[in-house]
């Protein structure tokens, strides 16, 4: 499965509805997720892209992975806090989302998300 580019609406549909619950962490979705805050702007967003899109295809099915770009999705980025890029947020079935600052080499990544698939 391919990287998923999100939009508020699809954010709001596919992770959590942060409009109606702002100050509580209710997960939707059916398997855990990542999500690549990134820039269209930013070098080093550029090139964890490629990683990004590998670990998409690697994990369909069993990872959920989502692309929110800051500029266009302001809203979600201050949700998260965002105030670099790349941050990749990783989101466990139960619990709160963890947070990844930085280009991180895909064997990092991918320890990170087969530990959350495990939980």
């Amino acid at each position: 499965m391919a990287t998923i580019h999100l939009t508020k609406g699809g954010f709001l549909r596919r992770v959590a509805d942060i409009d109606k619950s702002p100050n509580e962490w209710n997960f939707l979705g059916n398997k855990p997720a990542l999500i690549d805050f990134y820039a269209p702007w930013c070098g080093p967003c550029r090139a964890l892209s490629p990683t990004i899109d590998e670990l998409a295809k690697e994990y369909s099915g069993k990872v959920d992975i989502y692309k929110v770009n800051i500029d266009e999705e302001a809203e979600l980025a201050d949700f998260f806090n965002i105030r670099s890029v790349p941050t990749i947020i990783l989101i466990p079935m139960s619990g709160e989302p963890q947070r990844m600052l930085g280009v991180r080499p895909k064997s990092e990544l991918t320890a990170v998300i087969d530990k959350i698939v495990k939980l």
